[in-house]
């Protein structure tokens, strides 16, 4: 480990983002996984909800956690639509909840792999839902990919061939981190031979895939899916904005960035996520941060402070 790298403290937590629809894909979310619980919803005040041009009260962002992992859903807006660049790998340990679980996202959405059995598992499918999140349903053991919900990039396109760069990348920033295990293509397989079909690796204790493929797909990595750094001290928030924009990556704005591999983060300090839940604070703190791109953890208690 680095000298300058700070321990990740905290888990990453995926950002889903909805138009409208937060609200209404959480529970649905809850009636096909079960085992969730709401956390805070947050609510336009007056300020953002004229800076956003929406009525006050509208909902912002619902927190959640799906079998003890955390999540956030975000009405955003309509910028931005979900792709398969970014699924969840969903593992379940009994033929009926796979069975039960791919019926129910299956209502409405569209099929990319047909559920059916494969090498890698008795039963396994790849599919869009309702709302356009990726989703792939497998049969197997929690004990092999540590939690329910796994993160899996897909990296097609001009990024094929980047998977292992990016691995060595993500390995760098965030310790403590860890490379699980990792297949290739082989010459019997439909791709570029030693391109990487197959990788699992650790940030943090947070469990990531990562797969490449040279076959034509109409789809990329989406900002609909973003993942939360949350950092205790402005130290943190300097350290993950410095690496993560480095090279081809950049800024946007309000935390929010995309690395070099076109990964959305939100790099975002704990007293504003606490500072959120407050109805009296929030209003101050959105007007605080909307103008910024790296968050300044000062600035923004000084706003709630006046």
């Amino acid at each position: 480990m680095n000298f300058d790298t700070p321990p990740l403290k905290n888990p990453i937590v995926p950002c889903l983002w909805f138009d409208q629809e937060a609200e209404e894909a959480v529970n649905f979310y809850s009636d096909v996984f079960g085992d969730m619980t709401v956390g805070t919803i947050t609510r336009y005040g007056k300020e953002g909800a004229e800076q956003r041009k929406k009525p006050e009260g509208t909902v912002l962002s619902v927190s959640f956690t799906l079998h003890g992992q955390e999540f956030l859903a975000l009405n955003g807006g309509s910028m931005y639509q979900h792709s398969p660049g970014i699924s969840f790998y969903v593992t379940c340990e009994t033929m009926a909840e796979a069975d039960a679980v791919w019926k129910a996202l299956a209502a409405g959405g569209s099929v990319l792999m047909p559920y059916d059995q494969y090498p890698w598992s008795e039963k396994y499918g790849w599919l869009n839902d309702r709302f356009g999140l990726s989703w792939q349903i497998s049969l197997g053991k929690l004990s092999d990919v540590k939690q329910k919900f796994v993160p899996s990039l897909m990296f097609v396109g001009e990024k094929f061939g980047k998977a292992a760069p990016a691995i060595d990348y993500y390995l760098e920033v965030f310790q403590p981190a860890a490379l699980e295990g990792i297949a290739r293509y082989e010459e019997q397989d439909p791709d570029e031979t030693g391109k990487i079909k197959h990788a699992q690796f650790y940030l943090g204790g947070n469990t990531f895939m990562i797969m490449e493929s040279s076959l034509a797909h109409a789809f990329d990595i989406s900002p609909a899916v973003s993942f939360m750094i949350i950092c205790e001290e402005q130290e943190e928030i300097d350290y993950f904005w410095d690496r993560l924009t480095r090279g081809d990556g950049g800024a946007v704005q309000c935390g929010w960035l995309y690395d070099q591999f076109g990964v959305s983060w939100q790099v975002v300090p704990r007293m504003l996520s606490e500072g959120m839940k407050d109805p009296e604070k929030a209003g101050k703190l959105m007007a605080a941060f909307m103008p910024m791109k790296k968050l300044d953890i000062p600035t923004l208690e000084r706003a709630i402070s006046d």
